[in-house]
This record gives structure tokens, sequence and C-alpha cells, in this order.
């Protein structure tokens, strides 16, 4: 289990481009023109983790499964989407489908790529974005409203409908505060109240110290996750071998990949944590919540784990690896007993006891 990141953004920003590099696949054709993606391009990319790879080495494992990230390359969106142009509500349902939203905007200048307001311009482009998933939303909430549906909501629904119908008539995007009202919202299909990270799409020259475009980007969005990467370059690297990809990346001034930099936004903006299962057969990452208890983690690797959930033995990845095996944390008395009510941690090696 990972998450699925969908890479949205107006035409010929180098969605395609981008989304190639991610997954090292030609899946998503690049060309210059608008509409090149009609229907989204899948890729379901590892995340590697250097402490997987230890603990499979010291448990002598058969398999090794890392845990991954789906990236999904939607057709570009343009200024009336939400009423139907462009791609229009093919577009709008493909970014439903997503736990996060990459807004890609173009911050390079290049007389061989058209763009499609004929100008850089990425806050605007921005702009653009939100205001068509706002549209989108706004035409979701009143039909839920209107009378006919309106019956089958309850009173508290109401009310929460028309507050969010206030907050994305003001030009604002929903923000979920309330835990309660988590579920009810994220049922309607709202796309404003999906994660985001902007992610800047530069040039060489611009990939290390940024540019005036991202500047701008910085400036107006200082309060949302902002990543730079260039597409063409990004793409490079992922065609190298790993010592090839070390000098490159030392020679340009690049310390992390692309790919490693939205995987850590990305855990960052879902709040998500690894823990991992480890013996001879297999060992394995597994992705969660933060602040998930213990037997809703073990329904990640079978659903009927949680009801029949017993008892969890755990002990932390670096104490595993510090003494070798699970046995070793037992006789060192690293090995934890813990129930019902454990709150699984990043880094966990967890061993679930369950009724037959």
């Amino acid at each position: 289990m990972g998450f699925k990141c969908g890479i949205v953004g107006l035409p010929n920003v180098g969605k395609s481009t981008l989304f190639n590099a991610l997954t090292a696949s030609k899946n998503a054709e690049a060309a210059n023109f608008p509409f090149c993606t009609i229907d989204p391009n899948i890729g379901i990319v590892d995340v590697i983790d250097k402490r997987l790879d230890q603990l499979a080495t010291l448990s002598n494992s058969k398999k090794k499964i890392y845990t991954n990230i789906t990236f999904v390359d939607i057709a570009g969106l343009v200024k009336g989407a939400s009423k139907g142009e462009g791609l229009g509500n093919k577009f709008l349902s493909h970014i439903r489908e997503v736990d996060a939203i990459i807004n890609l905007v173009r911050c390079f200048e290049s007389d061989k790529i058209t763009h499609v307001n004929s100008k850089i311009n990425p806050t605007e482009d921005l702009e653009t974005i939100k205001t068509e998933i706002i549209l989108s939303d706004i035409d979701i909430i009143q039909k839920k409203l209107d009378k006919g549906k309106k019956k089958l909501l309850n009173e508290k629904e109401i009310k929460i409908l028309e507050e969010k119908l206030d907050q994305l008539n003001q030009g604002l995007e929903i923000k979920n505060n309330k835990e309660e009202d988590s579920e009810f919202l994220s049922n309607l299909g709202l796309l404003s109240i999906k994660p985001k990270i902007i992610v800047c799409n530069v040039d060489e020259e611009s990939l290390v110290k940024g540019n005036a475009f991202t500047e701008s980007v910085k400036n107006k969005y200082s309060n949302e996750k902002v990543v730079t990467i260039c597409a063409d370059i990004e793409d490079q690297i992922m065609g190298l071998d790993s010592n090839e990809r070390e000098t490159f990346m030392k020679e340009i001034g690049l310390n992390k990949t692309g790919l490693n930099q939205l995987i850590k936004e990305g855990y960052d903006l879902l709040n998500l944590d690894t823990f991992f299962t480890s013996g001879p057969e297999e060992s394995r990452a597994w992705t969660v919540r933060k602040n998930t208890p213990a037997p809703k983690a073990a329904s990640v690797i079978h659903t009927d784990f949680e009801k029949n959930f017993i008892r969890a033995e755990t002990v932390t990845c670096e104490d595993f690896i510090k003494y070798g095996s699970a046995e070793k944390c037992k006789e060192s008395g690293k090995l934890r007993i813990e129930g019902k009510d454990y709150i699984v941690k990043d880094g966990d090696v967890l061993y679930f006891r369950v009724n037959p």
C-alpha cells in the first residue's frame, strides 16, 4: 500500500516528461500540442528504503517488497474545464481518484514549446487550476443541496455543505479542520480538499538556485509545499545506473532527485508512516497514516487481522539492525509486547499475533 499522486497542470507544462522520468518509462507521449495525454497514464514506483534493504539482509529473506507510490499523468487542464472546455469533466473525474495532487507549472522560457496562454506566468496558471477546481466543487455541493437530494441529508450534513459552499463562493479552497467531518466530505469527490504539492518545472540553469518564476510562486504560495524540478534533467538521471547517477548529480549540484523530493513531501503532506515486517520468507514495507493503532495497521496486511488481533511484538528498526535479529532483540530486552492501544511509529518492525 502506498499513495496515488495525480500530476495536474495546463497543457505543455511538462507533465508527461515528468511522468516518464519519475516512473522511468516512456509510456506517456510528450508532444508540443494540448491534450497529448487524453487518458491518464499510470505508473507505480517503488519507494526505495535502505532500512528495508538492511532488514532483508539480516533476515536472509527470500523476497523484499518495498511500499510504492502511484503517479497518474492527467490530461492538461484549460480554463473552462468545469464547464466542459478542453477535456472538461473527464479531466476532473480523473483527479478525483487520487490521494494528492501535484500542481505542475512551467517556470522556464522556450521558443520551441508553446504555452496555452502564449506567456509564461506560473502564478496565473495556478490560479486557473484553483478556479476550475473550486467551480467543480461548487457544482457538486449545489447538486447535493438541491431539493430532491437535500432530503437524503441530515441537519448536520446540510450545515457542513452550506459552510463549505460559502467558502468556495468566496474563492477559497475547502479546508477540512474537523476530523468528524472528514469521512462525509471525502466521500463527495471534492477536489479542493485534496492535499497539494506545487512543482515548478525549470530549465537546467535554474535547477539549483531557481529563477524569477519560482520566486514568484514561493512568494505567493508561501504556505504551500513547493518543489523545484527540471523534468528534462530528471529524465536524464533516471536513465543512468546508480554510480553514474551519483556522479552526475554531484556535477550539477543536486542533492536529491525529484522523485525522492516528491516522496518525502507526499509522505509529510498525507501524514504517512512506514512500518516493516521481516522474516526468512519476506521482508516488506507497509504504509499507514500517522497515529494508526496496531490492529488497524495489521489490517493493511490482511483485513481479518484487525478483528482477530491479540497483540503486536515490536522493535525499532534501529535496534533490529543493531542486534541483528528479532531473537537477539528479545534477549536484549528490546522486543516489546504491545496491545490494541499501541500507536504504530515510523520504522517499527512488527510481528502481529492474531486468532486463527
